[in-house]
């Protein structure tokens, strides 16, 4: 566990997303909503970073393959310490290392993503480097819902499988959207469970808002004596924290202004102590 457990507070970690979003004019919101609770677990209770070093040698990996959620990560970093606060008041402005998808040159982010599925693979590679070299590295991979619509995603899935990568963990976004409307209009997914131990993998679906449901099924999936890839599919809501975003598709492109900053702050900062 890390020593910043008493840190990670998703209300804390919502708030640095509204100021990240409306310093920066920038969109993406909801999908950095609906992974707060899992980040938050992630960061506080299994992933390892010997030192706190985000390029510590024997470190675990996290890919955020959908990486147009990388505010949520961001919030993280910052209570890891990796980030300052002036990264966040400048974030999208001119010069700013912080861009609005995942990028490798940034410490802490083992990815550049945002086109989607690839991540994924790149992620079962890390896992396939860390068994050869005999390791106990593990890998995470969270990718959204819309996201496995993309053919990659399987390809990864099925080498993940054959190589028997029971170090590897994809973590599914289930929010139900995607860019350009709900999941179950743009291509139906079925049972995202199913699919995944079809491909071989040892699967849990949850609530991904509910951080003790989410600890408990990550320690499971780690304690199983199978040797398969592990997948957790975590049931969201986009938008989760803000009333008026919640399941409220126009928040994936939709930038703040001086009116609904306000009105979402005084929700989610009115949770913080």
């Amino acid at each position: 566990m890390t020593p910043l457990s008493k840190h990670f507070d998703p209300k804390i970690l919502r708030k640095t997303v509204l100021d990240m979003a409306y310093a920066g004019s920038t969109v993406h919101i909801g999908c950095a909503f609906s992974i707060i609770e899992l980040l938050a677990v992630l960061y506080r209770n299994h992933l390892r970073y010997p030192g706190n070093d985000p390029l510590a040698v024997d470190r675990d990996y996290f890919v955020l393959s959908k990486g147009h959620g990388v505010m949520a990560q961001y919030a993280c970093l910052r209570e890891m310490g990796w980030l300052k606060d002036e990264a966040f008041s400048a974030y999208f402005a001119d010069g700013s290392d912080l861009k609005g998808l995942s990028d490798s040159r940034v410490s802490g982010l083992e990815v550049t993503s945002g086109s989607l599925g690839h991540g994924f693979s790149v992620g079962v590679g890390m896992a396939m480097g860390a068994k050869l070299r005999g390791t106990d590295q593990k890998t995470y991979a969270l990718v959204g819902d819309g996201e496995i619509n993309e053919g990659p995603i399987w390809e990864g899935a099925l080498f993940a499988s054959h190589h028997q990568l029971k170090n590897f963990m994809v973590i599914v976004d289930e929010n139900g959207f995607q860019a350009m409307g709900s999941t179950e209009e743009v291509l139906k997914l079925g049972s995202i469970q199913a699919k995944f131990e079809s491909f071989g993998f040892e699967a849990l679906t949850l609530n991904g808002h509910d951080e003790a449901a989410i600890d408990g099924a990550i320690t499971q999936l780690w304690a199983s004596n199978s040797k398969s890839p592990k997948a957790l599919i975590a049931q969201t809501v986009k938008g989760k924290g803000v009333p008026f975003m919640e399941n409220n598709n126009i928040w994936h492109y939709t930038r703040l202004d001086s009116e609904t900053y306000a009105q979402a702050l005084a929700v989610v900062a009115g949770c913080v102590q």
